[in-house]
């Protein structure tokens, strides 16, 4: 139900980015305001304004995509000239359902899968919740929200930067690494993005932040917020997995995410018994710590969502025997931290545009090979297991890297190993260490 009253109604708007944020804005506004449309894509299937109008016309508010970066797009100058006006699709939301419960969640690692299993949490507690955002729905593609509706929200950096009016009652900072600093240009920029959550809420909302991370603990510490700040203790979760037998729950980042969900729960009053059974049979994600193949002798993991050091960490860290497939594009301010005690356990076989990267990384620290690409790694990675006769090894394939050197995205990177693992099916169940 929209409120009649609102500052996007009837204005002039430009949106700009038309991917599944952008066009679900222009269908959520198109009978509400005079929109445009922009794309830097200039073949889109839509009625583009062109650049020399855009540049002559008077807009009040410029909606962007995540996508979009300022400084390196077609209408950069445009942009920066009319910072002001900027706006993003959550601004949008917000402006017309100020009352409806949102929680929101960011953080380098472990978003989409925190999000996932609150959202699973407050379904099975049957609530009326939606779960949108940075994981896939558009926040503005949502139909028949009424008062009680809740929104479980996945924001990305991206997202938060060029927000000016969205404020959560609940909000969560899960962790913060480096990460997407050739977007952010600093590290600085980059956690002020993932604070403006705590920026923009008021005297009567609550933020969960890890506890120890030393990034958070600095920020909170140079700042005075409205909201009152809930600390995270993501290693007193211990307790509450010993009633739970399910096995997603045995990695560091895996208790770490639901160590926030418990504790939101906890403010919520949701019915604990209900909430456990959820836990209990939570599935998790494709490509992000997905088990896709285990018997006695061999676990195979698709965590292709692993996109930095700081997401592979917690599997190199728990699995036996680790035959590690990693590569791609590293992320700029990636560092790789891990304790040499772990170093024998694994054998790092690296393909993808950015081996030498890695391999000056994992020089004289783990045993490397390199490959020309996943599939011939793959392979390899099958002869040495076939043959080697540990107790229990793990295939794992956690790139620490971005895809688009080879594919189209995580997904895409993730689908096409799940595919060759079904080639060699056969093979591996027939595999007797």
């Amino acid at each position: 139900m929209v409120k009649a009253k609102n500052i996007f109604l009837k204005k002039k708007i430009l949106i700009y980015g038309l991917g599944k944020s952008g066009i679900s804005t222009f269908k959520f506004l198109k009978d509400k305001a005079k929109v445009y449309l922009f794309d830097d894509n200039s073949k889109i299937n839509l009625k583009l304004i062109n650049i020399q109008k855009i540049e002559k016309k008077e807009f009040d508010f410029i909606i962007i995509s995540p996508g979009i970066d300022i400084s390196n797009c077609k209408l950069s100058k445009f942009l920066k000239k009319n910072f002001l006006k900027i706006y993003t699709d959550l601004d949008v939301f917000y402006s017309f359902y100020k009352k409806n419960m949102c929680i929101t969640i960011t953080g380098t690692n472990g978003k989409s899968t925190t999000a996932k299993i609150l959202h699973d949490v407050l379904f099975d507690q049957k609530k009326d919740v939606r779960l949108v955002g940075n994981i896939g729905n558009p926040i503005l593609s949502e139909k028949n929200i009424k008062k009680k509706t809740i929104f479980v929200i996945e924001a990305s950096s991206y997202q938060l930067d060029y927000s000016r009016l969205f404020t959560s009652k609940y909000a969560a900072i899960l962790n913060i690494s480096a990460d997407h600093i050739e977007r952010h240009k600093t590290l600085k920029n980059y956690i002020n993005a993932k604070f403006k959550l705590l920026d923009f809420q008021i005297k009567g909302c609550f933020s969960f932040v890890k506890k120890g991370n030393e990034y958070i603990e600095k920020k909170i510490k140079s700042k005075k917020f409205k909201c009152k700040i809930i600390k995270v203790n993501t290693k007193k979760i211990d307790k509450f997995i010993k009633n739970i037998d399910n096995e997603y729950f045995s990695s560091e980042a895996n208790q770490e995410n639901l160590s926030f969900v418990v504790e939101i729960s906890k403010k919520l009053n949701l019915k604990k018994d209900v909430l456990i059974d959820t836990i209990r049979n939570f599935k998790g994600l494709k490509y992000r710590q997905q088990i896709i193949f285990k018997n006695e002798y061999l676990t195979i993991i698709n965590d292709s969502k692993s996109t930095s050091f700081s997401s592979s960490i917690s599997l190199l860290k728990v699995n036996p025997n680790i035959f590690w497939l990693l590569g791609g594009v590293h992320k700029k301010g990636d560092k790789f931290d891990l304790s040499k005690r772990y170093f024998k356990n694994i054998k790092a076989f690296i393909f993808g545009k950015d081996k030498k990267f890695f391999n000056k990384k994992l020089h004289k620290k783990i045993e490397y090979r390199n490959f020309n690409n996943l599939k011939d790694a793959l392979k390899k990675i099958l002869i040495i297991v076939k043959n080697k006769k540990f107790k229990h090894q793990t295939i794992l394939f956690s790139p620490c890297a971005a895809s688009f050197d080879s594919f189209k995205n995580f997904e895409d990177r993730g689908y096409y190993f799940n595919n060759l693992i079904k080639k060699h099916l056969n093979e591996i169940q027939n595999t007797n260490l």
